[in-house]
């Protein structure tokens, strides 16, 4: 974090104010209905927030449904969310420049623009 996110996102890395159990990759494809998370072999230790921010970074082509998702994890808002929000968005401009993700990478700049004004 201390290396990516100033690297990647152009701010200092946010202190983590507290790290929970995540599942890590969080995303549409690993969400059911009724409610179920699957996929949980990159499960780990991670900022408050870094789920949230993770499916919320998969919802970045979808503006409606990007605010429909931080109204409904408001952790987003807080102090730990800009934590988990830099790292999440600094992993995956990170991705961009190994050459993965490239059809995210314009929205990844925007939300990198985004949390350097918060």
């Amino acid at each position: 974090m201390d290396w990516a996110i100033p690297q990647f996102v152009g701010i200092p890395a946010p202190a983590v104010i507290c790290w929970t159990t995540a599942h890590s990759d969080v995303h549409w494809a690993n969400l059911t209905e009724p409610l179920r998370l699957l996929d949980w072999e990159g499960w780990g230790r991670a900022p408050e927030g870094f789920d949230a921010a993770t499916l919320y970074a998969y919802t970045l082509f979808q503006p409606d449904t990007a605010t429909c998702v931080r109204d409904a994890l408001p952790v987003l808002d807080t102090p730990a969310g800009l934590a988990a929000e830099a790292t999440v968005c600094a992993q995956l401009l990170q991705t961009v420049a190994r050459g993965d993700n490239r059809a995210l990478e314009a929205q990844l700049r925007t939300w990198a623009e985004e949390l350097r004004r918060r």
